[in-house]
């Protein structure tokens, strides 16, 4: 996360890695999660889903340019800078995240079941598109 730099990607601000724990420090993110908004609103036209989706898949993007596949894209990892309605929305919790090469295919089953590519479902090997499935399950959800 250290290495990303993007406005819709929470900053990693610092890391102190003691004896028994590693403290990460995170850009504050005061408006909540995508999925609070979500339950308190019900639904969103198609005008304001597609303003939500657009900087996160400018962000994926990104990540991907940077050989990184974030593999746990859902509402609650999708976190908005302040409370008005039109903040901004970043991504948030790389724990999934991984590194992978141009061509490279991950094997690891991870994710939460409701946004999962059907390859990860599978068990066969996937790439970064997976990433994008989860977008589009994002996006029908709003």
């Amino acid at each position: 996360m250290s290495q990303l730099d993007h406005p819709n990607v929470v900053k990693l601000i610092e890391i102190f890695d003691e004896d028994d724990y590693v403290y990460l420090v995170m850009e504050l993110m005061q408006g909540g999660e995508l999925f609070d908004r979500l339950v308190e609103k019900e639904n969103y036209s198609e005008q304001e889903a597609s303003e939500i989706i657009k900087p996160i898949v400018d962000a994926i993007r990104y990540c991907h340019s940077m050989n990184i596949i974030h593999r746990d894209l859902k509402p609650e990892n999708l976190l908005f800078a302040t409370m008005d309605e039109g903040a901004v929305v970043k991504i948030a919790d790389f724990g999934m995240g991984r590194f992978i090469t141009p061509g490279e295919m991950a094997t690891t089953a991870c994710g939460t079941p409701n946004y999962l590519a059907p390859e990860i479902a599978a068990g066969v090997a996937y790439d970064k598109t997976v990433d994008f499935w989860a977008i589009g399950v994002i996006l029908y959800t709003l």
